[in-house]
């Protein structure tokens, strides 16, 4: 599976006709070539965005794998999913990138479950020029509209900080994030964007590189920052961090690396290798989401906004309601029940996980099972191999979160009869 992600000058007068192309910002003169951010720059400018070519760069490879994984479909691969796929990225300053070849296609490997060969070429659109505003905001923080990211919001206001909250566009999200910014006092410096990768015909549904995207906007809105090296605080408790396979045959198709520890420290020493100070900051990979909620900063914020939250993995598919039993919904169910300091008024589809849901994939009979090993084998049995990442000095801290976590669960599976 061939992608090409360039620019409109850089753009090849006769593209290959097995290569799926998209064209940075501007209207392709293919009607069969997608589209990435179109018009965009313009935007940005008004913002007064004027980036470096390494944080620019950045942006255009981040955005650029987006389109990639959208556009390349799993079950056209030899075994139904996982994926061959040769990237090709115009870039401002390529040189460095193709230097670190290798490790971006071990990187994306651990992030997608795909094997990636990424080629870096020059003529890549050039960043904004925009008039640079003075922005008195001290770090930059993901907002995505969830439980984890609202907290991290409620903590750093409340240790006195003032960060600029990043966001993707999402339907069923964009006013969620813009009231929970305003909330935390942050919506003057609020960033709301899409990459808005757009092309013919249907998008895989798996999205394993979602967050790429999210990543290059916040490593792009860091530049509005006076901070040679300024934080990027991304708030995701531990146990979905890990996100150890709750039975061993779910690996590849059911647990995402998104905030993954091995995946965040190699996007780390990316940036680093191509000259972008940012510094990616975790204050919650060694907590449980019930944790996060019980030594919240703010409770009383907290327990206003807690149920408004978004967690679901299924959110669309039961019409932007929870469905209450994929993986995120009984983690989220059980720090509620964990902290039972707020309530737990979500609208939940099937309340109970004891509830049958025909033809849905029974994570709470899985969870079940990840309990049960654990407690007849001990938690080194749950986990295999999960931790073989870890440096020594982490290690006990990730078993320790990962033991609290499934015992959360343990406890909602209790609760609703499944244990």
């Amino acid at each position: 599976m061939k992608v090409l992600c360039s620019s409109l000058a850089a753009f090849p007068t006769m593209p290959d006709a097995n290569t799926k192309s998209f064209v940075f910002f501007d209207t392709p003169n293919n009607a069969n070539v997608g589209r990435i951010a179109h018009g965009w720059p313009s935007e940005l400018r008004k913002v007064g965005y004027a980036p470096s070519t390494e944080i620019w760069d950045f942006v255009l490879f981040s955005f650029a794998v987006c389109a990639a994984d959208y556009s390349c479909h799993r079950d056209r691969s030899s075994d139904g999913w996982t994926r061959e796929i040769e990237l090709s990225v115009t870039m401002v300053a390529p040189e460095r990138w193709n230097a670190q070849a290798d490790p971006i296609q071990k990187m994306l490997r651990i992030l997608t479950g795909d094997y990636w060969k990424v080629i870096f070429l020059p003529g890549g659109p050039p960043p904004s020029n925009g008039e640079r505003q003075i922005c008195d905001r001290d770090c930059v923080a993901l907002l995505s509209g969830g439980l984890d990211s609202l907290i991290g919001g409620i903590d750093l206001r409340s240790q006195g900080r003032h960060p600029i909250f990043v966001s993707q566009l999402a339907h069923e999200d964009s006013a969620r994030q813009r009231k929970y910014a305003a909330t935390l006092d942050g919506a003057q410096w609020h960033q709301q964007w899409s990459h808005k990768v757009v092309f013919d015909g249907p998008q895989e549904p798996s999205t394993r590189a979602r967050s790429m995207a999210f990543y290059g906007l916040a490593v792009l809105a860091s530049s509005l920052l006076d901070d040679q090296s300024p934080e990027i605080f991304v708030p995701e408790n531990g146990f979905i961090s890990l996100n150890p396979p709750l039975l061993p045959g779910r690996m590849a198709s059911l647990s995402t690396r998104t905030t993954h520890p091995l995946f965040m420290a190699m996007l780390q020493s990316l940036l680093a290798s191509v000259g972008v100070g940012a510094r990616l900051t975790m204050p919650y990979k060694f907590k449980t989401k019930g944790e996060m909620m019980s030594e919240c900063l703010d409770p009383n914020l907290l327990a206003q906004y807690a149920a408004d939250t978004t967690s679901c993995g299924r959110f669309r598919t039961y019409n932007r309601m929870h469905c209450g039993r994929c993986v995120p919904c009984m983690v989220r169910k059980a720090a509620f029940l964990s902290g039972r300091t707020v309530a737990d008024t979500t609208h939940y589809k099937f309340p109970s996980l004891s509830n049958a849901a025909k033809g849905a994939a029974d994570d709470p009979m899985a969870a079940a099972c990840a309990v049960l090993t654990a407690n007849d084998k001990g938690i080194d049995a749950f986990l295999g191999a999960t931790l073989s990442f870890a440096d020594p000095h982490d290690k006990a801290a990730y078993r320790g979160v990962a033991e609290r976590g499934l015992s959360e669960i343990a406890d909602l599976l209790a609760r609703d009869g499944m244990l």
